[in-house]
């Protein structure tokens, strides 16, 4: 016999991917010079001095899979 769901067995419940979708926007906001000079002109340097002086924003862009998939697992 089944019964109703308790408080703890309720329906699951998703998180909303707030913090990663706010990070990648900050990131992007960071990096976003240092795109428009990458399509005004490629260089190595210039792509390797981003990377350089705007690591943590690339960390967070090369994170951002892992980041959805933690933030879309469900909450029991």
């Amino acid at each position: 016999m089944s019964h109703p769901p308790g408080p703890s067995e309720g329906p699951l419940r998703h998180r909303l991917p707030l913090v990663p979708l706010l990070l990648l926007v900050l990131a992007l906001a960071d990096l976003r010079v240092e795109f428009q000079l990458l399509a005004d002109r490629f260089t190595f340097t210039t792509l390797l001095t981003g990377i350089r002086h705007h690591w943590l924003a690339v960390i967070v862009l090369v994170c951002q899979p892992s980041l959805w998939r933690q933030y879309r697992r469900p909450l029991r």
